[in-house]
């Protein structure tokens, strides 16, 4: 049964603290972006080494995130939130004291363990929250991982320009600590509803499948598209995930119940899922290279890293201030609606930025615009995908879309990286994005939020509020011994 919140705990504490603990994972996720460029002198590395430290992260975070879901069904949310937290401080203390690559990528990877957090909070919300605030909370927390990236941009920025970098690392780590303690405190303890244990098997099957394949398309670029390292690990990718889906429709208890998986909703939800998460940081790429070209390009807005950080720092307020705006259409309309509606304004903000991207100010405004489709959009899929699973597989099933959501990001890097490193114009000696290749990666953005719109029609019908509040009733029965 599901046990609801003690009356001495606040619910909006419950949801407040569950929401910060998204948000600091994602920071730490975002903290390395100003320091890109200074990595290899950082690190005593070339700046194809120094890459690592970014991938290494996807990797870790992509592979750790569906594990933990289901250990968090098996054993309860709050202690894997809590596990989580612990490689997340460990790694951010082992990278703010790394003077050389090794130990950076190792608390890098560290770190990326600590992505589970947000798919875990989710379905934790589903415990013990009560279903009036329910859809709001899950709206929130979702939209976590967007609205950290956002902020930590300009906050990591300006902490990288006017002190050590290392301070961004201990930051990280004072913050998760802090959110260890109030996870303790405030949230609270719930069973595991799974049974049986983890499948060693299908989780080793799905990590190796998933390194060949994310490795693949992020380095893809780098190693050259034709050469015989890229397609041997994109391969090797699609013949491992087969093997390892037989495996997993005979293992008695599965890492991913995949009949599950293959429902209607839940499928095309996850669908949906890779294309929002290709739209979103296709929006973020261009954005960001947009205000900090050269002015003397005849399209760049010369912005310094901290100056286009700000400027981009209002969408991520945009995703918070939307979330119950999205719930409130959920309740009414159906997360179906939701998904669609955001995936057509994330739509919308790409044709703003074709009109009013010659100004800072302009570039700010879509970008505003894509965030409100984003944060519609990823409000509406853990709604989805819980209304369609047992109670007993929320955990692993939201760190499932998570995964898709990811590999809709790395899809987006690897092939907004072509298209800018394709169509390129020589200024003073350095090769830059041209203007047409930046139109070019609007439309590719714009196009996959209009496929995320048609797939999101393609779900079953909308549930209503009496409807959505009627499945969390029956949720709620307790169980008979």
């Amino acid at each position: 049964m599901v046990h609801a919140a003690p009356r001495s705990r606040s619910t909006g504490g419950i949801i407040g603290v569950l929401a910060v603990a998204g948000i600091v994972a994602a920071l730490s996720q975002t903290l390395v972006t100003p320091l890109i460029s200074t990595l290899p002198q950082i690190l005593d590395t070339n700046a194809a080494d120094a890459s690592w430290v970014i991938t290494i992260t996807l990797l870790v975070g992509a592979i750790a995130t569906p594990v933990n879901g289901k250990l968090g069904d098996l054993y309860g949310k709050r202690r894997m939130m809590l596990i989580s937290t612990v490689p997340l401080v460990a790694g951010s203390v082992i990278c703010a004291m790394a003077t050389t690559l090794t130990p950076m990528i190792i608390g890098r990877g560290l770190q990326g363990l600590g992505m589970g957090v947000v798919p875990l909070g989710i379905s934790a919300m589903r415990d013990v929250v009560p279903p009036q605030r329910l859809g709001a909370a899950i709206a929130l927390m979702s939209s976590s991982l967007g609205i950290g990236g956002a902020l930590g941009l300009p906050i990591a920025s300006a902490v990288a320009q006017y002190a050590s970098w290392r301070v961004l690392f201990w930051v990280v780590a004072a913050l998760t600590a802090a959110v260890a303690v109030l996870i303790w405190l405030v949230v609270p303890a719930v069973p595991g509803r799974a049974h049986g244990r983890l499948d060693i098997p299908g989780t080793l099957g799905l990590a190796v499948a998933l390194v060949c394949l994310l490795l693949g398309i992020s380095k893809g670029a780098d190693w050259g598209w034709g050469s015989a390292t890229t397609l041997g690990l994109l391969g090797a990718s699609v013949v491992i995930l087969l093997v390892w889906g037989w495996w997993e429709l005979r293992a008695a208890d599965p890492l991913v119940d995949l009949r599950t998986t293959a429902r209607r909703q839940v499928l095309l939800t996850n669908v949906s899922s890779i294309f929002v998460g290709v739209a979103m940081y296709a929006q973020t790429l261009v954005f960001m290279q947009i205000l900090q070209l050269p002015e003397a390009t005849g399209y760049g807005l010369g912005q310094t890293m901290l100056a286009a950080g700000l400027w981009l720092a209002p969408s991520g307020l945009m995703m918070m201030a939307v979330s119950p705006l999205g719930a409130k259409l959920s309740d009414r309309r159906g997360p179906k609606t939701t998904l669609a509606a955001g995936s057509l304004v994330l739509a919308l903000g790409y044709g703003t930025a074709f009109v009013l991207m010659d100004h800072a100010w302009g570039v700010m405004i879509a970008a505003c615009v894509g965030t409100v489709g984003v944060g519609l959009a990823y409000g509406a899929m853990p709604a989805l995908i819980m209304g369609a699973v047992p109670l007993s597989e929320t955990a692993s099933a939201n760190g499932f879309n998570t995964l898709m959501r990811s590999i809709g990001t790395t899809t987006s890097a690897a092939v907004i990286g072509v298209v800018l490193s394709h169509l390129t114009i020589d200024l003073g000696g350095h090769t830059l994005p041209s203007e047409s290749g930046f139109q070019v990666s609007l439309m590719i953005g714009g196009g996959v939020a209009l496929v995320a719109a048609l797939v999101a029609v393609a779900l079953p019908g909308p549930r209503t509020r009496r409807e959505a509040r009627a499945v969390l009733a029956d949720d709620l029965v307790p169980e008979t011994a």
